[in-house]
């Protein structure tokens, strides 16, 4: 019988590192790119979904999910609701002066709509 060959040192393809890079990037983009592609098809929200969300906004603070101090006036359920209502926007436009007790501010009003709406 003849002697058997030495056996070969393993073969290690240069493919492979290639491929796991690819298949890390395929991952990463497929974890990345929805919330990319939904931030940039975006949609102004009607009125009628501001409304709606409005109204969900009030039930939760009328049901203590905000906390009792969003409870203890009309002025600060209002501050609440706004924050529900979009966090970004109302910290943009409220952040620093929330509403006081009383006051009506016609400005905020719009510029906080405008914001919802962009």
């Amino acid at each position: 019988m003849a002697p058997l060959p030495p056996p070969r040192p393993p073969h290690r393809s240069h493919r492979r590192v290639p491929a796991a890079c690819c298949l890390f990037v395929l991952l990463l983009a497929l974890v990345l790119l929805p919330s990319a592609a939904a931030k940039s098809s975006r949609r102004p929200i009607t009125d009628n979904e501001i409304r709606e969300k409005k109204s969900a906004c009030y039930t939760d603070v009328e049901n203590g999910l905000w906390g009792w101090a969003c409870k203890s006036s009309a002025t600060e359920k209002e501050n609440c609701v706004l924050r529900c209502l979009s966090p970004e926007c109302y910290d943009l436009i409220y952040g620093g002066d929330p509403l006081e007790e009383g006051e009506l501010d016609y400005i905020r009003g719009h510029e906080y709509k405008y914001c919802m709406h962009k």
